[in-house]
């Protein structure tokens, strides 16, 4: 039997396959490490700037609402009748008390004066003899050569003379008074608003027409209203040793203006009235704030910020670290165990200071989330860093930071 022998052709093809499979095995073994090594590696925990939550003394404030009120306000009112000949003062203008605003035509008073002053000579003179003939008549007594009748009646004719003069004096004394009042002089020191008489106008003597209205404006009053539970509560919160009082000497008013801004210069608060408003149940506290610049006009609605107490062991967060739910309610992120962070709900109070104040939800020590909020879920492990330095980093120049 003859042994078979392959064609040379024939085993070279089959080498040649041999071959490509083996190159072939070989750049998929290569490309799965390359593909390995290029996958992405899981992100690193996001960075957020925490406040540690600790108490600290924040003064308990309120913002109500209030109205301006001047100081004093005083009506210009002739004290006689006449005719106005002349307005001294200029309107808007500041004055003092005792300048003379308006000048009443004074010839009548004038003449009433120098007949007032004419009967007080003409008494005075009666008044001379009469003392004279009781005199005499006193001398001619003691030598028996009068009666005591016609010693009596001298003596009463003197004392009569002295009672006309009497009258006589106070007469003059009125007109003298009178002829003074035509010079309408300011009852108080203050800003006068606008003349509502002019010259020509005929006044009458203590009439209802108003020549003009003075009020003082520096320092001013603003009355502030306060429902009866809230102040009950506050004052039941400072019997109670909750909140602190404040020392006598604090400035414990600002006032905020119509464009939210606070009013420069701080108030004091004078007293709270005793008497509730029937149909709101408000009361009202009076505060006297300066008005150097003539900033707040009578009349005008303002809100004032009120501290009416130190609250010594407070809890506040910044303004953004709180949120809110769907329903409204408060809530803060914690970091919480193993740094992963959670939302909680808090109780808030009023804002102090650009703080949120914390009635209940949080303890000292609590880490709150204070930005970053936009790359965190809740169970999300994170990087907590200071809210402080984070913000001063930020600020910072890039070259030092």
């Amino acid at each position: 039997m003859h042994a078979t022998q392959e064609r040379p052709d024939t085993v070279t093809h089959s080498r040649r396959i041999l071959i490509g499979a083996s190159a072939l095995l070989l750049g998929l073994a290569a490309c799965k490490p390359a593909q390995q090594a290029g996958a992405p590696a899981p992100p690193p925990p996001p960075e957020v700037a925490i406040v540690t939550v600790k108490n600290q003394p924040i003064p308990f404030e309120r913002d109500l609402p209030g109205r301006v009120a001047p100081m004093r306000i005083a009506e210009v009112r002739a004290r006689v009748a006449g005719l106005v000949v002349k307005r001294t003062f200029e309107q808007g203008s500041q004055v003092k008390e005792g300048d003379i605003l308006y000048k009443i035509d004074p010839m009548p008073f004038r003449v009433e004066l120098d007949s007032a002053e004419a009967t007080l000579a003409r008494t005075e003179a009666a008044l001379v003899l009469a003392r004279q003939q009781a005199e005499r008549l006193e001398t001619l007594l003691t030598r028996q050569t009068a009666s005591q009748a016609q010693y009596d009646t001298a003596y009463a004719a003197q004392k009569q003379a002295e009672a006309e003069v009497a009258g006589a004096k106070a007469m003059r004394d009125r007109a003298r008074l009178n002829l003074g009042y035509t010079d309408v002089r300011a009852p108080i020191s203050g800003r006068i608003g606008r003349a509502l008489v002019t010259e020509g106008a005929l006044v009458e003597q203590g009439g209802a027409s108003n020549l003009a209205t003075i009020q003082q404006l520096d320092p001013i009053y603003v009355d502030i209203t306060q429902s009866v539970g809230e102040l009950n509560k506050l004052r039941r919160d400072l019997a109670s040793g909750e909140l602190d009082r404040l020392a006598p000497d604090v400035a414990g008013v600002r006032v905020i203006m119509d464009d939210a801004s606070l009013y420069p210069e701080p108030g004091r608060l004078l007293f709270s009235d005793v008497t509730a408003d029937p149909s709101t149940g408000q009361v009202t506290l009076r505060a006297v704030v300066p008005n150097a610049h003539y900033e707040l006009f009578p009349g005008m609605y303002v809100r004032a910020r009120i501290k009416q107490g130190i609250d010594s062991d407070a809890i506040a967060v910044p303004q953004q670290a709180v949120h809110r739910s769907n329903d409204g309610r408060a809530q803060v992120w914690l970091v919480g165990e193993g740094d992963k962070v959670m939302l909680h709900p808090v109780e808030v109070g009023p804002v102090v200071e650009g703080q949120w104040v914390i009635r209940d939800g949080l303890k000292a020590g609590d880490r709150v989330v204070a930005e970053g909020f936009q790359k965190i879920v809740a169970g999300t492990p994170v990087v907590p860093v200071p809210w402080q330095t984070a913000t001063m980093a930020a600020a910072s120049p890039p070259g030092k930071r």
